[in-house]
């Protein structure tokens, strides 16, 4: 079974400034844990609201051949909140389904759901996903996303990925 390497990027002044504790970045690696029976190697970041310090590390961490990276932070209106403006900075190719499923999602949960910019994208052989910033919300969205996360990477070069089908299945064509 292939080792999966997967970047994790938090965007947070205060995160990166050490005033408060990540917990959003341990919540995706967790879930990520938890979905998936491959070994994983994690690659962490965790960067202040700077659009270049974001793009900086998305790039870093595909250029590490990372086949999953995931965000956490800076998806709102806030003027500081630009991680998607980073994303798609750094992608040749964007995914909106992923942002509009995320979004449906949350709506469920909140009404200002629809203040999310989440979006996601294919950065080399990566595949980029924004992410809400509280942990309850992460899951959410990736519980929501995540079945089409291991043929997206399939689709673009990516390592293997095999589920815990008993917390989450993967959706494949078949013959895929």
């Amino acid at each position: 079974m292939d080792r999966i390497k997967v970047g994790v990027v938090t965007a947070s002044d205060r995160a990166s400034a050490g005033i408060y504790e990540d917990i959003s970045g341990v919540a995706i690696m967790d879930t990520l844990k938890e979905y998936l029976q491959n070994e994983l190697e994690f690659f962490y970041r965790c960067v202040p609201d700077e659009q270049k310090e974001i793009e900086k590390a998305l790039k870093e961490l595909s250029d590490e051949e990372c086949d999953l990276i995931v965000t956490t932070g800076g998806t709102g209106p806030a003027p500081r909140d630009v991680t998607p403006e980073a994303t798609e900075a750094v992608c040749e190719k964007m995914l909106p389904g992923f942002g509009e499923l995320m979004r449906q999602v949350s709506l469920k949960y909140v009404p200002t759901a629809i203040l999310s910019r989440q979006s996601a994208g294919v950065c080399g052989k990566s595949l980029i996903i924004n992410l809400p910033g509280k942990p309850k919300s992460i899951r959410e969205c990736l519980d929501a996303v995540f079945p089409a996360v291991p043929y997206c990477i399939d689709l673009i070069g990516g390592r293997y990925m095999v589920t815990d089908e008993s917390v989450i299945k993967a959706f494949r064509p078949k013959g895929k």
